[in-house]
């Protein structure tokens, strides 16, 4: 994409977040966008995917009218089985990311009825492919998500690394 497409699309997320949020909830989600253009993110506007390099990093969903998704979502993508080395991530992140753990509703997508995960360190059942949801983030639960999205970010750095 140009950089003048991937203006545009941060733009029409932006207008997106505007439209729709008010309060510290319109400041979080973009601040949010923000973090995510000064990390080289392209919103795609299909699927309401956010990519890095080609490769979906999170997915972000506003709609104030949804009753399960609004008026805001971020899914963050990847496997958090473990540590990593460039990301630290404390205990009190840990635990912001277990509570936000995305249970498989049996929608009939490939995740029916649900995986077995380890989420840094720890068991879970039923989960989504989606393996971390979260609703309506504050301020403090984003700074979990922008880590989590930093630990993709270098996943698919690593992945383009090796090819």
């Amino acid at each position: 994409m140009s950089e003048i497409n991937i203006g545009n699309m941060f733009s029409k997320l932006e207008n997106m977040i505007n439209d729709a949020l008010m309060g510290d909830t319109l400041k979080n989600a973009l601040d949010f966008a923000e973090y995510l253009r000064q990390n080289g993110m392209i919103y795609t506007g299909t699927h309401c995917e956010i990519s890095y390099k080609n490769q979906c990093a999170c997915y972000i969903y506003i709609d104030v009218a949804s009753q399960a998704h609004g008026p805001w979502t971020i899914w963050t993508e990847g496997e958090y089985c473990g540590e990593n080395d460039l990301v630290p991530i404390g205990e009190h992140m840990k635990e912001i990311a277990w509570a936000n753990i995305s249970t498989c509703l049996n929608c009939g997508n490939s995740c029916s009825p649900g995986n077995h995960k380890m989420i840094f360190g720890k068991d879970f059942s039923n989960v989504c492919n989606a393996v971390l949801r979260f609703r309506n983030p504050d301020a403090v639960t984003l700074e979990c998500v922008k880590k989590l999205v930093e630990i993709r970010r270098h996943v698919i750095d690593d992945m383009e690394c090796a090819e």
